[in-house]
């Protein structure tokens, strides 16, 4: 990894991942970057960047591509849109809001050879693998095992084989999320991770480009081969990122005297959610996080209600890609020098603003078009100031478990949200719009929790002097 040799090994008395900082010179002139036990050159730098961005590049293609086929192949089996949002939302959210924190909590904890994150990753990338090879043979094994029970409908055999592998893909992924993040919290210096992340941004969106410009338009025809060869690609190109990328030393776990499972959760909740500060963060990014599942969700039926093709569909989103592309590293330069939390504020009121503009005008495809445009961007922008936010507010002894208690929260409202807005479509006869009315609404809401914690914020120190409370 470039470090410079031999390594510092002390661990400065902040715990597994202090901040990063300039520390020293290296016996050639070089500027020495730290963190944990970790150092790097800025060739070092250079290294972890372009390990972590390959990574993020198929880890993008596999959220880029599973997700609308996802959506196309249960549209195309024409499920009601309830059933839709509960299989799309609400079953990850279930999986996230269970799964999420014992993965978390037992990667802070875990010391091995290879660190505490890199071992959980090299178990659930072949099962993440496995579950998208798996979704993208549905078509042809539903026939096959409906043939062995051709008294049950065709359609809900379809349904409970993407079902089976949909949970070993979101199983799978979910504990993943939950560690990557703190994998990147533990190896890249602080003052690096808004650019950090606006790069990981643009990797992102440069895979949005290629799905949906060139492949998106092709999934009616090559569902299964495009699904098993990105699933082939994600699996062999993460695990090998994982084996490449090493982690520090860290202080021994805390131990508790108490070890049952049941005051293990105690001490869990008890240390997330004991300090109304925390609490309303987590209620923040909750409500930042649904802002934009409405339109989200039901993107693909509403292009197809308005009679817009998968391939029009699919430009309009290499479109905002592209835009958002050229954003992406400013974004994250600005979250470093004014702080993400600022400039979420920002991108919520731009979203308002937009998603209200929808909710009266997306009535047609020319104005679909524009309003999905628009929608892509500013949800892009949120997603790049805000992907630092967590490491910038949690403690970073415990990231991950702080972590994971947000993604609790945003769990219960993931749950709730996709079925509320799908039996609110259904109820008005196919009025996708109304996802614009949501997503409005929902802005609103997350601004006024935003400002709160923005406030509170200030008070514990401000962009400059901010110590996250214990």
């Amino acid at each position: 990894m470039s470090h410079v040799s031999p390594p510092d090994r002390s661990l400065g008395g902040s715990g597994g991942a202090p901040s990063g900082e300039v520390v020293a010179l290296s016996p050639s002139g070089a500027r020495v970057w730290k963190v944990g036990s970790l150092q790097y050159t800025a060739g070092g730098l250079v290294v972890l960047f372009l390990l972590l961005l390959l990574g993020d590049f198929s880890w993008s293609m596999r959220d880029r591509s599973v997700g609308p086929m996802a959506q196309w192949y249960l549209k195309h089996l024409d499920v009601p849109n309830y059933l839709f949002a509960l299989l799309i939302s609400s079953f990850p959210a279930l999986v996230g809001l269970v799964l999420g924190p014992i993965i978390s909590v037992k990667s802070d904890r875990h010391r091995g050879p290879r660190g505490r994150r890199i071992p959980f990753l090299l178990v659930t990338t072949p099962i993440a693998a496995a579950g998208m090879i798996g979704l993208g043979v549905t078509p042809h094994l539903a026939r096959w095992v409906h043939g062995h029970f051709p008294g049950q409908s065709e359609v809900f055999v379809a349904v409970v084989c993407f079902g089976v592998f949909w949970a070993i893909f979101e199983f799978a992924t979910i504990a993943a999320m939950a560690i990557f993040g703190g994998l990147i919290n533990d190896v890249v210096p602080q003052e690096f991770l808004g650019r950090f992340y606006g790069l990981f941004r643009a990797v992102s969106l440069i895979d949005g480009m290629i799905f949906n410009f060139w492949i998106l338009g092709k999934v009616e025809t090559y569902y299964t081969v495009i699904l098993v060869i990105i699933g082939f690609f994600y699996g062999l190109s993460f695990y090998w990122v994982c084996l490449k990328v090493r982690e520090g030393d860290y202080p021994p776990p805390e131990t508790h005297a108490n070890t049952h499972p049941l005051a293990e959760v105690k001490t869990y909740f008890r240390e997330c959610f004991h300090r109304p500060y925390y609490v309303g963060v987590f209620v923040m990014m909750m409500a930042a996080s649904l802002v934009f599942m409405p339109v989200n969700i039901f993107m693909i039926p509403y292009a197809d209600s308005l009679g817009m093709s998968m391939d029009t569909y699919g430009k309009c989103l290499a479109l905002t890609f592209l835009i958002s592309l050229i954003l992406a590293y400013p974004l994250g330069w600005l979250a470093d020098v004014f702080h993400p939390l600022r400039m979420c504020i920002f991108s919520l009121v731009g979203y308002a603003v937009v998603t209200g503009w929808g909710a009266l005008n997306a009535r047609t495809p020319e104005t679909f078009a524009i309003a999905l445009v628009l929608h892509g961007v500013l949800s892009g922008c949120y997603f790049t100031v805000g992907a630092s936010l967590g490491a910038r507010l949690f403690p970073r002894t415990r990231y991950a478990q702080f972590a994971s208690a947000s993604g609790i929260v945003g769990s219960l409202g993931a749950m709730t949200v996709g079925p509320l807005v799908g039996g609110l479509v259904d109820a008005t006869g196919n009025a996708y719009y109304h996802t614009f009315t949501a997503g409005c609404v929902m802005a609103v809401i997350a601004l006024l929790a935003a400002i709160g914690v923005y406030l509170r914020f200030l008070s514990l120190g401000g962009p400059r002097g901010y110590v996250a409370p214990e």
